[in-house]
């Protein structure tokens, strides 16, 4: 069985080099992805936030150089949630693709808002990565 998914993305100013080093360094999440983290620690070898659902987990997968930056949100019950992320090259500077997969139970108006909250959180890498640059 397989989800239905919304691949959102954006392209940015920044090499991709640049966009991966920056977005899959969990310790600059607060500056972009608002919707998961509004601080970040790292505690023990992991990296862990205070979200409204509590405490929860971020682990990004190894390959973030590569601009594989997949990363699982792990909930206080348990739950893990697997994120696909990509950051590909798009002329001199890069695409950045999220894979949003609608869970069970999601209805059309939640899916609906957690992909404007990936939009939004797509513009915000973009924005802090570009002005950097100016």
């Amino acid at each position: 069985m397989t989800n239905p998914a919304r691949h959102l993305s954006t392209s940015i100013d920044a090499s991709p080099a640049e966009v991966a080093a920056f977005a899959g360094d969990p310790s600059n999440l607060p500056a972009w992805a608002a919707g998961l983290s509004n601080g970040i620690r790292e505690a023990g070898g992991r990296w862990i936030t205070d979200s409204p659902m509590g405490e929860v987990e971020v682990r990004f997968g190894p390959h973030t150089e590569l601009g594989i930056l997949d990363h699982d949100v792990i909930f206080p019950d348990g739950t893990i949630v697997h994120n696909p992320l990509r950051v590909l090259a798009n002329g001199t500077g890069a695409e950045v693709v999220f894979t949003l997969f609608r869970l069970p139970g999601v209805d059309d108006a939640q899916f609906d808002r957690d992909a404007d909250m990936v939009r939004a959180d797509l513009v915000r890498l973009r924005t802090q990565l570009e002005s950097d640059r100016a």
